[in-house]
């Protein structure tokens, strides 16, 4: 015969109580949500106020959050809020030779590709595609810095090379977002000749008469800064974006002086004639149409002549 058991009926001793939670007991007949039933990243923390805040609001808002604080997005929500009703042309980037000096690291550079890769869905730090901006055609060029640190490398000069042919192929004006730490370490040399390569590219963009934008946003440092950055006939950025080329410490180190409040970033080097205007990410669109319909004015004259 069976022992039952009677733990539970010593004097004093209550039955135990079915586990309910908090949502059951104040609205009886709705269920509790197990946790899978939430998506674990369903709130972003601000990184101003450190608010938490709902993830499709502040998709639908641009990855800006209420505190005005433009948070750091990836190429294909970049291109989507970009062109008309997010129909654009994917361009392929070229391929390059991986891991060109056999990087020395506690983790390989190919691992670390791979790891990027799997992370952004994308295969470099750079993306390119075509497509209409308010109606403007253009090429349009996408540095995402969650690849590696958006680091300039032998792919991403590629990449660039082949915009700027693409643009000039298409008689469109060229178009960069970008957002990078610098060149990229593990490819040396190679990685710094991108910003001669580059340059010399922009060059046939603007023999064919065609205007090159850039839109800086956070951040934009490093040799980007010291090459394809700066080389627009207009210069916008992000609000609050970090722009410059040594950051702020190593400066105050090196010339023994504090900086200004604010030094390096965009609204700053507007007042100091660095860029010409700060637009916020629902804005850039509209402000990007307008200024590449007005370059593209004397072109069009010319075609009709």
């Amino acid at each position: 015969m069976a022992m039952a058991d009677h733990r539970n009926d010593k004097p004093g001793r209550p039955a135990p109580r079915e586990r309910r939670g908090w949502l059951s007991r104040i609205a009886p007949g709705v269920r509790n949500f197990a946790k899978r039933d939430t998506p674990e990243n369903l709130w972003v923390k601000c990184p101003d106020t450190g608010e938490m805040l709902y993830r499709p609001d502040l998709e639908a808002a641009l990855w800006v959050t209420p505190s005005g604080h433009h948070m750091r997005i990836g190429a294909k929500i970049r291109l989507d809020g970009t062109f008309d009703e997010a129909r654009y042309e994917r361009l392929a980037t070229p391929s390059v030779v991986e891991d060109p000096l056999g990087f020395p690291d506690d983790r390989s550079y190919g691992d670390r590709l791979k790891a990027a890769r799997k992370a952004t869905g994308e295969q470099d730090a750079m993306a390119v595609a075509f497509g209409r901006i308010v109606g403007q055609p253009a090429v349009v060029i996408v540095q995402d810095f969650a690849f590696m640190g958006g680091s300039l490398g032998m792919a991403a000069g590629e990449t660039f090379i082949m915009a700027a042919k693409e643009a000039v192929k298409r008689q469109v004006p060229l178009v960069i977002f970008t957002a990078a730490g610098g060149a990229r370490m593990q490819e040396g040399t190679l990685a710094l000749m991108q910003m001669a390569r580059t340059t010399l590219a922009l060059n046939e963009v603007k023999s064919a008469g065609l205007p090159y934008v850039v839109v800086m946003t956070d951040p934009t440092t490093g040799g980007v800064t010291a090459s394809y950055a700066m080389l627009g006939d207009v210069h916008l950025a992000e609000p609050n974006a970090t722009i410059g080329f040594s950051g702020r410490r190593v400066i105050e180190q090196t010339i023994r002086e504090t900086l200004p409040q604010g030094f390096q970033r965009s609204e700053f080097l507007v007042e100091h004639g660095m860029i010409d205007q700060v637009v916020k990410r629902a804005d850039i669109p509209e402000k990007l149409s307008s200024i590449l319909k007005t370059l593209m004015m004397g072109r069009e004259r010319l075609s009709a002549a």
